[in-house]
């Protein structure tokens, strides 16, 4: 397997397919490189160089007690960068990852960025307050913590269900997609797993989106019950320099799973905008 070590002492894995202009993919919470296989099978395909890795504590790299916060994602991320010396970079970012490319934007500038895509993704931030009324209630990531300590099989089994939409009339079930999703969940580690919860919803992006100067996709399914467009695209848009909204009717959080063909033209588009 494909690994960098961090500075902590972190074997990172990494899949590296391809030549041409890189583009890198950070993967939503709890899954892994491995969500990504639709958009990385579609873009190398096309000449592009696509690069995906496990977020610390998740899928192959290691299971961290330490560490599972946002800013050392985007150093993790910083450190896999330049250790392949990848330069005029497409950033894709889903969910907790596209939290991951804002804050290594805030954090690390855009000197090596092209452009970046952020998916159903987090910013500015998910949690409900006075300042935030669009947001979730704290209780619901409560809930998430309970789950994922009690019987976290069972419960990311049954998130999958909302995750992608599959609770919706004419909706049809894609029981593969519910194991796969169970599986890359219950391969993170729990610490890991559970300490990302915090930083998946309380963890505030605004000035890192005011930081992402480069043009910048946000992509959002208009039915994601994970995170909701209202808290997240629909501001997002307002805060970065040089965005584009692009909204699907229907869509759900992992659209780029459920309706990858749609998702990957559009992410085609823009690159070559």
């Amino acid at each position: 397997m494909s690994t960098i070590t961090t500075k902590d002492g972190t074997k990172i894995f990494y899949k590296d397919w391809g030549s041409g202009q890189p583009i890198t993919f950070s993967h939503g919470w709890p899954l892994a490189a491995d969500a990504w296989d639709h958009q990385m099978m579609f873009f190398g395909a096309r000449g592009y160089r696509v690069i995906a890795h496990d977020r610390r504590g998740h899928g192959r790299s290691d299971q961290t007690w330490d560490g599972n916060n946002m800013d050392q994602y985007a150093d993790d991320l910083a450190e896999l960068i330049e250790a392949l010396d990848l330069r005029d970079v497409i950033m894709i970012g889903h969910s907790t990852g596209g939290g991951e490319v804002a804050r290594y934007i805030g954090r690390h500038g855009t000197a090596r960025v092209a452009k970046a895509v952020l998916l159903g993704a987090v910013p500015p931030i998910m949690l409900k307050s006075e300042s935030n009324p669009e947001g979730t209630p704290l209780e619901v990531f409560d809930n998430i913590r309970a789950g994922t300590l009690a019987d976290r099989a069972s419960f990311f089994k049954e998130l999958s269900v909302p995750f992608y939409g599959f609770n919706r009339e004419g909706v049809k079930v894609a029981e593969g997609l519910r194991d796969t999703f169970e599986l890359m969940g219950v391969q993170a580690g729990v610490k890991a797993a559970f300490d990302c919860i915090y930083e998946f919803s309380q963890t505030d992006f605004t000035e890192d989106l005011k930081k992402m100067t480069i043009p910048t996709l946000v992509a959002h399914g208009e039915d994601d019950q994970i995170v909701p467009i209202a808290a997240s695209a629909h501001k997002t848009i307002k805060l970065v320099p040089n965005g584009t909204l692009k909204t699907y009717p229907g869509g759900s959080h992992g659209l780029a799973q459920v309706s990858p063909d749609a998702f990957n033209q559009d992410v085609l588009d823009f690159i070559k905008s």
